[in-house]
């Protein structure tokens, strides 16, 4: 029996790998025949190969998942890998293969091999539906999070948004700090920031956001910029001058 043949389109190398070194534990049949580190090199992986199965990350740069999933309809099974839990449900209801959620977790990934492997002998789902709901998701105001799943060390954690004291950029990712210690999560704080209630969080420099509930005192520095200090927790917090603005009624 021919072995089954497979795309990873996923623009972090280190996710790529641990897709990889997974997938080969958990289905060592399968055939890696490409990996895509964006959306271009993903639609031509598509059209080089033709793979049966494909996990593809929607958050890519050159074409975004959601293109590069136009290209995949009725043409392979589709599996989006997201970091997003509003994605995840419109996926699996409209008819694509399954959903993996950054960090994988491998007992998630085995149930999905399992629903690949009963799947390959179907066709492909046409995706038309699917992807003009993300479409309007996508464009729709988010609703703002409640909750975060976080990394800390080799831990998932689900972590009350109203709990982080502040939040800080660290390259693509973003290092989140609570009472129990700092987290990260895989999205960057740009795309963080209009999740987060305005009334609460403040961006008070281009790599940090503040819980203003947080805030103990303002002061300023000899050179005129201001510091933050917190309630709970000993980190200086600096605020940009482009930001100073927000502390002027404080």
């Amino acid at each position: 029996m021919k072995s089954p043949t497979c795309v990873i389109a996923e623009d972090e190398r280190l996710l790529r790998d641990e897709l990889r070194e997974t997938l080969a534990v958990l289905w060592p049949e399968l055939v890696i025949v490409a990996e895509a580190a964006d959306g271009i090199q993903a639609v031509r992986a598509l059209q080089e190969h033709e793979p049966q199965l494909l996990f593809l990350d929607i958050e890519m740069p050159g074409l975004t998942g959601l293109e590069v999933a136009a290209h995949a309809s009725r043409r392979c099974h589709v599996v989006f890998v997201t970091a997003y839990d509003k994605y995840a449900l419109a996926a699996f209801e409209q008819g694509a293969v399954d959903y993996v959620l950054k960090p994988f977790l491998p007992a998630r990934l085995a149930g999905t091999v399992g629903r690949l492997k009963d799947r390959l002998a179907s066709q492909p789902a046409n995706l038309d539906a699917l992807l003009a709901s993300l479409t309007q998701r996508e464009n729709a105001p988010r609703p703002l999070l409640r909750w975060i799943r976080a990394s800390q060390g080799a831990s998932v954690r689900l972590i009350m948004v109203q709990d982080v004291f502040f939040f800080q950029a660290d390259n693509k990712y973003t290092v989140l700090t609570t009472a129990t210690g700092d987290a990260m999560i895989r999205t960057p704080l740009q795309e963080l920031l209009p999740e987060l209630n305005p009334e609460t969080f403040w961006q008070i420099h281009r790599s940090t956001i503040v819980n203003v509930n947080e805030i103990a005192a303002v002061k300023r520095r000899a050179n005129g910029t201001l510091e933050l200090r917190l309630k709970r927790c000993e980190t200086v917090l600096s605020v940009s001058t482009t930001h100073a603005h927000l502390f002027k009624q404080m």
